[in-house]
């Protein structure tokens, strides 16, 4: 159902006027049955994809109550511009703190475990003063808050050193940039949660796809949201060249982050079941990889 439909479906097109196109499409998400398990707007601006996606899930007070402190784990991990598609979009960042907030947030936190310097990584690519405007709580990480972790579903991994914040949370919201990866193929949701653990983090590339899964199965979010405004193409995970970079002007957000991943796929010509990452995690039970059993929904925001 495209987003026109979806708003005829009300019957009251002043309601459009008065409360707002992204306001209609939650109160008409709440009145499904089961609201949709996947979500994914194309054809917008950063903010206003990764609104109507939410607001289509049914809003962020399905997953943010009030006086929670809330993670907003972006990837931040690379000195570079947001042209080149290398971090998370910052206005998309700065939209789901607002959207935090707005469903009750007492705090949101903003950080992660960058590659390069991580004062250049802030700045560059815009998160640190997108999220500050928002009202998040922008910080590097530090050592002292890493603590290790007994990993009890862990395969290969049975203890690791994790964030402190991000395990004492209320909600962690996962938001990676969709790109390539020279070593995992694609780093997205699942992938991006190497930004909250300490360690040796080149240890996790050998045999990284129960690795990566045992890590998961640590941090769970309660919503994905894949950033494929513009997505990286090649010579990931920090690319640097332009034509590498293709401005899709999408956004995928769902509660199963395998789910995610697994739709994520298709803007660069894969299957799911290309990344054996996501089949050991679908095969662990931490989410779905066949998108055909979901409920999913579709918005164009051009239509």
């Amino acid at each position: 159902m495209d987003r026109r439909e979806f708003l005829k479906t009300l019957g009251v097109t002043t309601l459009v006027g008065a409360l707002g196109p992204e306001s209609v499409l939650a109160k008409l998400a709440q009145t499904h049955a089961a609201p949709p398990s996947l979500v994914t707007v194309k054809n917008g601006e950063p903010a206003q994809l990764v609104r109507a996606a939410v607001e289509a899930l049914g809003g962020m007070s399905r997953f943010v109550s009030r006086g929670d402190v809330v993670v907003v784990k972006p990837n931040i991990g690379w000195d570079r511009l947001p042209e080149q598609a290398a971090n998370t979009n910052p206005d998309l960042v700065a939209e789901i703190v607002r959207m935090c907030f707005e469903a009750g947030a007492k705090k949101v936190l903003v950080f992660d475990n960058t590659c390069n310097r991580p004062q250049r990584c802030y700045l560059r690519s815009g998160i640190q003063n997108a999220a500050k405007e928002a009202g998040a709580e922008v910080s590097y990480v530090h050592e002292q808050k890493f603590r290790s972790v007994d990993i009890r579903e862990g395969v290969e991994l049975k203890s690791w050193p994790f964030y402190r914040d991000a395990l004492e949370a209320d909600v962690f919201i996962n938001v990676p940039i969709a790109k390539h990866h020279s070593m995992a193929r694609l780093t997205l949701g699942l992938k991006n949660i190497m930004g909250v653990i300490g360690g040796d983090r080149g240890m996790i590339h050998n045999r990284f796809a129960q690795k990566i899964v045992d890590l998961n199965t640590v941090i769970r979010p309660k919503l994905t949201i894949i950033d494929g405004y513009r997505i990286l193409t090649a010579n990931g995970p920090q690319g640097g060249t332009p034509r590498d970079v293709r401005l899709l002007k999408a956004v995928i957000a769902s509660p199963d982050r395998v789910a995610a991943d697994a739709c994520a796929t298709a803007w660069f010509g894969l299957k799911p079941q290309d990344l054996d990452y996501l089949v050991e995690a679908h095969r662990r039970g931490l989410g779905e990889i066949d998108l055909r059993k979901l409920v999913t929904r579709e918005i164009d925001l051009a239509s």
